[in-house]
């Protein structure tokens, strides 16, 4: 009888332990934001794009360095920002990415690609 308790308070020892364990492991996010969504604010704001697209340039080699995904949208907004700066071969570019990376965007990246061909 003194065996069986010992028994199962080992168990439940190693139940909670191993709980503990797994709330302490960090799960993988889907995708990487790095300073993508302060740069976002500050575009709002009134930013310069060529700040802004430095950053969010240094950030995306960052996240491709580690692995990872750029959010939806990050490319997008890339490519608008090279928009407001003239550079449309980089608009392109940055559309395309947006589309391959997230089909679900391609209607709205083909308008915007329509828009910036004008």
């Amino acid at each position: 009888m003194m065996k069986n308790k010992f028994i199962k308070q080992r168990a439940c020892a190693l139940l909670a332990g191993l709980l503990l364990a797994a709330c302490s492991t960090p799960a993988k996010t889907l995708y990487q934001w790095e300073g993508y969504q302060p740069q976002v604010y500050e575009y709002l704001k009134g930013q310069g794009p060529e700040a802004q697209i430095s950053i969010l340039e240094a950030d995306l080699q960052k996240i491709h360095a580690k692995g990872n995904r750029p959010p939806p949208g990050y490319h997008a907004h890339l490519g608008l920002l090279y928009s407001s700066i003239g550079k449309l071969d980089r608009v392109e570019k940055e559309f395309q990415t947006e589309k391959e990376l997230f089909p679900e965007s391609a209607t709205y990246m083909d308008f915007l690609l329509k828009k910036t061909k004008l």
